[in-house]
């Protein structure tokens, strides 16, 4: 994680207002430098004003001294510099000045005003000492160098150490700005992280529950049937063989398409679980996976599987008639295909419902019905009260009380409408409305 805001404040090392004791070491040094060097400029201004040598020293330290706060306060440097300029003093304390004035988040208008003040006070002073000079005799040259001198020397001074200020604090704020970037784009990618362990989980969740879906329609409707076969072969083995015989077959077959379906199913899982995790991976690389790993495994498990279809309902009703139960099929409209999913939503709700008949109303005289639609098919599966109320737990068939909940998920959603619920008549309904689209 970059410092930057907070975390950046929170980075700060050093003593008072520097940020890091190296800072804190920097200014001190230069502050010595400053101060000895306008302690030593402050003897010939001494004599030159008529004042004790002393009081120049010792005004000289405090001046030069004041670099000290040049990151705290640029501008008073800034402005101390240019006052002493005229006793010929403290060059070292206005190029770091003008370097720290320039590099400072100030605006342009400051900096631009500062430095002219800076460089008109050092041309100014410049022009007078070379004229006082040649008055002397000490310099032969000519007027020409008068203006010269003060230019260049006054642009010396005062253009090198603003320009590089301005380049270094376009810098630094450029570094800053692309801290703040990494710092965003990583919070970014934090929450990307995050909404990608919600997907991973809610698509995990889906799955769980298709699974538990398919499990219950496959098991569920294929044991009772057994079940049911199984006692209605304990109670005919002995008075009639022959029923119990084609009982007892009717029996294998439906436990060997129970294992058919439950080994295809166990199939995709094992062929769904051979992705390793890769130890060290990148956190959000691997959540990324992981998601889309999930989000796709319930498509590639419903595409791996060739689930039931509609053509297949006749031979449904077929299995719950042999199995004792008096049940009319009635299809309306033109038969048509329809989408996978769609026909198999279709079919295991009429699995579902017949396989409750089973359980709760044995003997009871039942009606699917399935109409074909224009813009949808509709079906519905009605039977009367059991001839005898002992008759629906005759064969003993448990029930967990998932069977109206998977039919439920299943018509919502491919955005249907599914409707339970008992009968005036004391029997029950189970119907089902999906769009054909």
């Amino acid at each position: 994680m970059t410092t930057t805001g907070e975390d950046h404040a929170r980075a700060l090392t050093g003593p008072w207002w520097w940020a890091r004791w190296r800072s804190a070491v920097l200014d001190g040094s230069l502050a010595l430098l400053s101060a000895a060097e306008c302690a030593a400029e402050g003897v010939p201004f001494a004599r030159e004003a008529g004042i004790p040598v002393s009081v120049g020293i010792v005004f000289g330290l405090i001046a030069g001294a004041v670099l000290l706060v040049r990151r705290k306060w640029p501008i008073a440097v800034v402005l101390v510099a240019i006052a002493v300029t005229p006793a010929e003093m403290g060059f070292l304390m206005g190029v770091v000045g003008l370097y720290t004035l320039a590099s400072c988040e100030l605006p342009r208008r400051v900096i631009g005003a500062l430095s002219g003040m800076s460089l008109l006070g050092t041309a100014v002073v410049t022009f007078v000492r070379v004229r006082q000079d040649m008055a002397r005799g000490d310099l032969t040259l000519g007027d020409w160098f008068l203006p010269f001198a003060a230019v260049t020397t006054s642009l010396g001074l005062t253009a090198p150490p603003v320009l590089l200020g301005l380049y270094v604090g376009a810098r630094r704020r450029l570094m800053e700005s692309l801290r703040e970037r990494a710092d965003s784009l990583e919070r970014e990618l934090q929450l990307l992280a995050e909404r990608a362990e919600e997907r991973a989980e809610w698509a995990r969740n889906e799955e769980r529950t298709r699974i538990a879906r398919e499990m219950h329609d496959v098991v569920a409707h294929r044991v009772s049937l057994m079940v049911v076969h199984a006692a209605a072969l304990q109670a005919v083995a002995r008075k009639d063989p022959e029923k119990a015989v084609r009982n007892a077959a009717l029996v294998g077959d439906m436990g060997r398409q129970a294992l058919t379906e439950l080994r295809e199913m166990l199939g995709v899982l094992r062929a769904g679980g051979e992705a390793v995790r890769r130890p060290g991976a990148v956190p959000l690389a691997a959540v990324g996976e992981a998601a889309e790993a999930a989000a796709s495994r319930a498509a590639v498990a419903s595409e791996a599987v060739e689930g039931p279809c509609l053509s297949e309902l006749e031979e449904l009703v077929g299995q719950s008639a042999a199995a004792g139960m008096m049940v009319d099929l009635s299809v309306e409209g033109e038969v048509r295909s329809y989408p996978a999913e769609i026909e198999q939503t279709a079919y295991r709700v009429v699995q579902e419902a017949l396989t409750n008949i089973h359980k709760h109303a044995a003997g009871a005289k039942t009606y699917v019905r399935l109409a074909h639609r224009v813009s949808e098919i509709a079906m519905q599966v009605e039977n009367e009260p059991p001839p005898e109320p002992a008759s629906a737990s005759a064969a003993g068939l448990p029930s967990g009380g998932n069977g109206l909940v998977g039919m439920r998920e299943r018509v919502v959603a491919l955005g249907g409408v599914f409707v339970s619920g008992p009968t005036d008549a004391g029997g029950f309904r189970v119907s089902a409305v999906i769009p054909a689209a």
